[in-house]
């Protein structure tokens, strides 16, 4: 089946490098089972180091029958700016349940929402917070791989850029995925349900991911621009590599403990969360923290009555380097 987001004329293109929705890509893949063509390591890599709040929230996204969303899924479009994962994740957190409730009326009107979306419409805190958690925690793994990508996007921006000086963009929409039909008057996009769209005068943002091949995310309906999120074109070059860090030279270099403490810090932690992660004494934590500290690879914040860690850019630079 197809949806359609009608053309009433050339549509202006422009380009966003936005993160999350790779991260939901990986999502849908890895955690719901919507497969698009995400290599199985990394699915099994993925999917394994999120917990069971994030396995939970992903659910819904795989009805076999049904690609409609509510649209705090993507609180922050990637309309005007690039948007973060980080900066996804907050307004996750940030976002009052009744406003997943009215965003689920929106989409499946003021009837019962489907059976899929039912927990979520029982408990929208708990699904919003579980979101929050499966989006970091895909990304604490796959955030090197997107590191890896710099050079694929800055091509794609530049492929972008091309086809709207040039006056081209016909053929860039109908190249974007085997998924995506432009057909002059329409772009059609291979959906489990179909649904038509009026664009009228606003522009298309496309947003390149680091997906499977058969990963298509849309926005059709926001008020200042639709958006597509398709495959960044050469993603397959990259899948070839390691689905989790390597860290055994590290280890070498620095001794395990602090390695596996280094690498566990993908998102900022309190100390206790570490000690309780890693299953070592709050001492033996402070000890090798303190070492790490001193060689510029983490920061201490101190927020109330917890000290929170994150890792630096020093740090961040060396775990790349082991990671080639």
């Amino acid at each position: 089946m197809w949806s359609e987001l009608r053309l009433t004329s050339t549509p202006q293109l422009s380009i966003s490098i936005s993160p999350h929705l790779t991260a939901l890509a990986w999502v849908a893949d890895a955690l719901a089972g919507r497969r698009r063509g995400l290599p199985e390591g990394w699915r099994a890599a993925l999917a394994g180091h999120v917990g069971a709040a994030g396995h939970r929230a992903a659910r819904p996204l795989a009805a076999p029958d049904s690609s409609v969303a509510p649209d705090c899924l993507v609180p922050h479009a990637p309309v005007g700016a690039d948007v973060s994962v980080h900066d996804q994740v907050g307004a996750l957190h940030d976002l009052p349940p009744d406003r997943l409730i009215a965003d689920l009326e929106q989409a499946f009107g003021q009837g019962p929402v489907p059976a899929h979306w039912r927990s979520a419409a029982e408990r929208p805190a708990a699904w919003l917070h579980g979101y929050a958690d499966a989006l970091t925690e895909v990304w604490e793994v796959g955030e090197p791989l997107w590191r890896r990508a710099r050079v694929l996007l800055d091509r794609e921006v530049m492929r972008v850029g091309t086809a709207v000086v040039r006056g081209g963009p016909e053929l860039l929409l109908g190249a974007l995925s085997d998924r995506i039909v432009h057909t002059g008057r329409a772009l059609r996009v291979a959906t489990p349900e179909p649904a038509g769209y009026d664009l009228g005068d606003r522009p298309i943002v496309l947003v390149p991911m680091l997906a499977g091949k058969d990963a298509v995310i849309m926005g059709p309906d926001h008020r200042e621009a639709a958006w597509i999120a398709y495959p960044v074109p050469g993603a397959r070059t990259l899948w070839s590599g390691p689905a989790a860090p390597a860290y055994d030279e590290l280890s070498a270099l620095m001794g395990p403990v602090r390695a596996d403490l280094l690498g566990a810090i993908g998102r900022p932690k309190t100390m206790s969360m570490l000690a309780a992660d890693m299953k070592i004494a709050p001492s033996s934590i402070t000890y090798h923290c303190d070492r790490l500290r001193a060689a510029r690879l983490i920061t201490r914040e101190r927020r109330g009555r917890e000290v929170w860690i994150a890792r630096t850019e020093r740090a961040e630079e060396l775990l790349e380097l082991f990671r080639r």
